[in-house]
């Protein structure tokens, strides 16, 4: 049981990962878009930061530093 849901938050993290570089490749290109004037997407992409790419953003974050903090533990305990 332990290794299936250890299976799923990975897969998670993964989708997590690219939900974040999909997002900030949009936002360059949006952005870019904007300074041109042409409309490549700059308003839904302002839309969706607040519910979609700010949270995953922090997920990303969170989890990087609950990795990095059982290692020490593990490191720790080992000793």
């Amino acid at each position: 049981m332990k290794e299936k849901l250890l299976l799923w938050l990975e897969r998670f993290l993964v989708a997590d990962v690219f939900v974040v570089i999909i997002g900030f490749i949009w936002f360059v290109v949006a952005l870019t878009g904007k300074f041109l004037g042409v409309s490549l997407g700059w308003e839904i992409w302002y839309r969706l930061w607040q519910p979609l790419f700010n949270p995953a953003i922090g997920i990303l974050f969170a989890a990087i530093f609950l990795s990095w903090g059982l290692k020490q533990l593990e490191n720790f305990t080992k000793r």
